[in-house]
């Protein structure tokens, strides 16, 4: 499929060329991409199902493992097989609606983790440093003042950003390098100036994950030092609180690698930014049901249950 014409004078089609310096490779990317697909659709699922069906499991800190499930069971399916049949049947054909709706739901679902990740480091903070007054804080009442104003923050900054694109007009040409509507990756086709919709990305980015991720590690620290004054018995709860540390570190890296590479010109390879764009959408909807369900005692015993059931049944 060819690009339009370059005196076309706003383009409301795009055609989507991630990874294209692979050449006749690049329906092999179908192959990791799709596993990592299938993995994060069944281990959420699985997560979800267990949580959900078990009422042992109805408590503040499984109740909000089950909402990050929920988020990392719905980012991909917004993405991930356009992706795919992108590289598979080289299907890469987007309209402007249809990749501001793309854009929308990615970046707001991609936020919503961030925070997500917040709130769950805010239950960790309250049982392990108030655990007398952990049910009181946990209270769905006294919770929502932590849960509305953040979700708010999220929608309008996600809203003004996509909004700030949509009303660019697009008239050089039309092909984005990139495997899905990234944000810069769609802004950067623009004629005239874009130094605000920028701007606004990175505004975005430093009110909302960095925020978070500063927010977090405060908590962690405040925990770690109480996990450390109670000795032995809060080992376990301070290589949880290390293991969360890490990851939001390496996804925190992924996110400010891809963002800012549209600002920084450092000759880095298009294929590479594309990459740590897709790494940090997908890494989180694979890694988060191991992270934080399957390393959980008691969502664990539940999981080998079922599988040991399913396997008995089967025999």
């Amino acid at each position: 499929m060819e690009p339009l014409r370059e005196n076309v004078s706003s383009h409301k089609y795009f055609i989507l060329n991630g990874f294209n310096e692979l050449g006749a490779l690049r329906p092999v990317l179908f192959i990791p991409f799709f596993f990592m697909f299938v993995v994060s659709l069944f281990a959420n699922s699985l997560l979800l199902y267990v949580i959900i069906t078990q009422k042992s499991l109805h408590s503040p800190m499984y109740i909000l493992i089950a909402a990050m499930a929920g988020l990392d069971l719905s980012l991909p399916l917004f993405c991930v097989p356009n992706m795919l049949l992108n590289f598979l049947f080289d299907w890469k054909g987007i309209s402007l609606i249809g990749c501001l709706v793309q854009m929308y739901f990615v970046h707001l679902l991609g936020t919503c983790q961030s925070t997500m990740l917040l709130w769950m480091a805010l239950d960790r903070y309250f049982a392990i440093c108030t655990p007398l007054y952990y049910h009181e804080h946990m209270a769905i009442q006294r919770f929502l003042k932590f849960v509305i104003p953040l979700l708010m923050r999220n929608v309008f900054m996600i809203t003004l950003v996509v909004s700030l694109a949509g009303s660019l007009p697009f008239c050089f040409r039309n092909t984005i390098d990139h495997c899905f509507c990234e944000h810069m990756a769609l802004v950067e086709l623009a004629c005239g100036s874009t130094a605000v919709n920028s701007l606004m990305g990175l505004i975005s980015v430093f009110l909302i994950t960095v925020a978070d991720f500063i927010i977090i590690t405060f908590s962690y620290i405040v925990i770690f030092s109480s996990v450390l004054r109670a000795g032995r018995s809060g080992v376990k709860a301070l290589h949880t609180c290390v293991t969360h540390i890490v990851v939001m570190t390496v996804g925190l890296t992924f996110v400010l690698v891809a963002f800012l590479s549209y600002r920084i010109r450092n000759g880095l390879p298009a294929a590479v930014r594309v990459f740590f764009s897709i790494m940090y959408l997908f890494c989180p909807c694979c890694f988060n049901p191991i992270i934080y369900g399957i390393r959980t005692t008691e969502i664990r015993k539940h999981i080998l249950k079922i599988l040991t059931c399913c396997r008995f049944v089967q025999t």
